[in-house]
């Protein structure tokens, strides 16, 4: 996949001070703050810097986390994992295949079939409906 690459100025110019927060300052928004935490329409969810596809909503369940959880990525390439130290915790981090953004962590504690859940701040998101 391309790479999708601006400077910071330029991401800032682009997103609202609380998406530029997140995504190219990986903060986090406040749990059970975020728009699609509860939704439930179908569609196919987006990175909101490049609008690359990351997640279905066939693959997004309640975890009761407080963020969008989904238990699988749309494609094997749509996210990065990364290592993540800060906060005196080990977690993995996930940014978006295409421009880096950081949407939020991956953890070993989903439903079946991955067992997997993608915990994702809805500020990095713009869900598509089908």
């Amino acid at each position: 996949m391309e790479k999708l690459q601006k400077t910071l100025q330029e991401w800032q110019d682009m997103l609202d001070p609380a998406q530029y927060q997140v995504c190219r300052l990986k903060g986090t928004e406040r749990p059970f703050s975020g728009k699609y935490n509860a939704t439930t329409t179908d569609g196919v969810y987006h990175c909101i810097c490049c609008h690359e596809p990351l997640f279905d909503s066939q693959t997004k369940f309640d975890a009761g986390c407080g963020w969008p959880s989904f238990y699988a990525p749309i494609a094997d390439n749509a996210m990065i994992e990364i290592r993540d130290v800060s906060h005196g915790m080990i977690r993995t981090e996930v940014t978006c295949g295409k421009c880096d953004a950081h949407l939020g962590h991956v953890f070993p504690d989903g439903p079946p079939p991955t067992g997997l859940r993608y915990c994702i701040n809805s500020v990095c998101l713009d869900l598509v409906p089908r």
